[in-house]
């Protein structure tokens, strides 16, 4: 009913019961004491009732202000989102496109209404579908923003290189996720002569950080280099256990191109710097970037022998001795007492490289210690004790 003609109505009745009384006053057979009485509880009940109307009169007209106030604000936004200096998207958890604005219909080359309800991996290469869908994963259950690469394929155009920077928001009825879209610079690929070392050729480029245990993305068409920090390189057996293939130290390369494990996983120890990035086209376009890029290679290789060297050695006791000398030789810096650590490995991590169990290198490590082969700083970094 409309509020407008409700509050009419019960000013209609309010003067129809008050029309009532003086009337009823007038008939000789109702008994004089009774219809005071009555009257009374009718008129009180009525004002009630008009008070009820006038009260929801008032909340009706705040509640279209607000209405009218929300929608201004929905407006603005909108519009904010539409003129956006950069391509944006908003899309559902399964990654199907909600709303896009202006630059994001230009940039993927598609009318704005027909992108709307469109999976965004129609724009991925099919290469690209399974790290997307385990990025975003991923993404949907933290709050943080998370910066990933891929190569997007516009509608009837060129591919290119692009920086998705992406946030996931949850409310009562769903999460969704807000994609802002960057096309990457292009990395000319630089003369022989022009390239003389590894520090010359990571020069320039953009630094990504990654805080401690987050994961860092891996593309087929990119090589990371390790600034500073220390990653974990991970693949994921049939049961969904973790197998340590590797540890890329300050100095290292690594990317998924150089694996063929289908499940490969990089995630950060300690806070991380790494240089993005080197394009595997841009090694095919520089003659003497294989050169520059070898002693990377042989230096992982030989990493991946000692971690095999060690997954041989039949008791665990010998597993551990052989990883804490590979560790002191990778990530070890002199202190008075021997050497130590510069990076804290997790007791599951130590027992994920040595094949064995979390307790077990616990025991292991106090019995060490005991020993006089080690010692923990204050940090709990292992030190290694000379002549251990």
């Amino acid at each position: 009913m409309n509020i407008q003609l409700f509050i009419q109505r019960s000013e209609a009745l309010h003067q129809y019961l008050a029309d009532l009384y003086q009337t009823a006053t007038l008939l000789p057979w109702i008994p004089s004491d009774l219809l005071p009485q009555a009257f009374k509880e009718l008129h009180s009940t009525s004002k009630m009732l008009q008070l009820a109307a006038e009260e929801l009169y008032q909340q009706n007209e705040e509640l279209m202000q607000n209405c009218t106030l929300l929608e201004t604000q929905r407006q603005h936004y909108q519009e904010l989102f539409e003129f956006a200096p950069a391509a944006y998207l908003v899309t559902d958890q399964q990654g199907i496109i909600q709303e896009a604005n202006r630059l994001a219909s230009q940039l993927l080359n598609i009318d704005q209404n027909v992108l709307v309800g469109k999976p965004i991996t129609n724009f991925i290469s099919q290469e690209q579908h399974s790290y997307f869908f385990s990025t975003i994963n991923q993404i949907s259950k933290s709050e943080q923003i998370r910066e990933i690469l891929l190569r997007l394929q516009p509608r009837h155009d060129d591919s290119f290189d692009a920086s998705l920077k992406v946030k996931s928001v949850a409310n009562q009825q769903q999460t969704k996720l807000h994609w802002l879209i960057h096309k990457s610079v292009a990395y000319q690929p630089v003369e022989s002569t022009d390239v003389k070392n590894f520090t010359d050729l990571i020069e320039n480029r953009p630094i990504h950080k990654h805080s401690k245990g987050e994961i860092i993305t891996l593309i087929p068409l990119l090589i990371w280099f390790v600034r500073h920090g220390l990653v974990k390189l991970s693949a994921f057996s049939e049961t969904g256990a973790e197998i340590i293939t590797g540890l890329a130290k300050p100095g290292m390369i690594f990317g998924s191109s150089m694996t063929s494990l289908p499940i490969y996983q990089a995630t950060a120890i300690a806070d991380v710097e790494v240089v993005v990035p080197i394009y595997l086209s841009e090694i095919a376009a520089t003659p003497n970037l294989n050169k520059i890029l070898l002693p990377k290679i042989q230096q992982r290789l030989q990493q991946t022998q000692s971690f095999l060297f060690i997954a041989g050695q039949r008791k665990v006791p010998a597993r551990l001795q052989h990883l804490l000398e590979l560790l002191k030789q990778q990530i070890g810096e002199p202190v008075p007492e021997g050497t130590r650590l510069c990076f804290r490995l997790t007791h599951e991590d130590i027992a994920n490289i040595c094949g064995t169990t979390r307790v077990t290198i616990t025991r292991l490590l106090s019995q060490f210690q005991q020993q006089g082969k080690i010692q923990f700083d204050h940090k709990k970094h292992i030190i290694i004790i000379h002549n251990s």
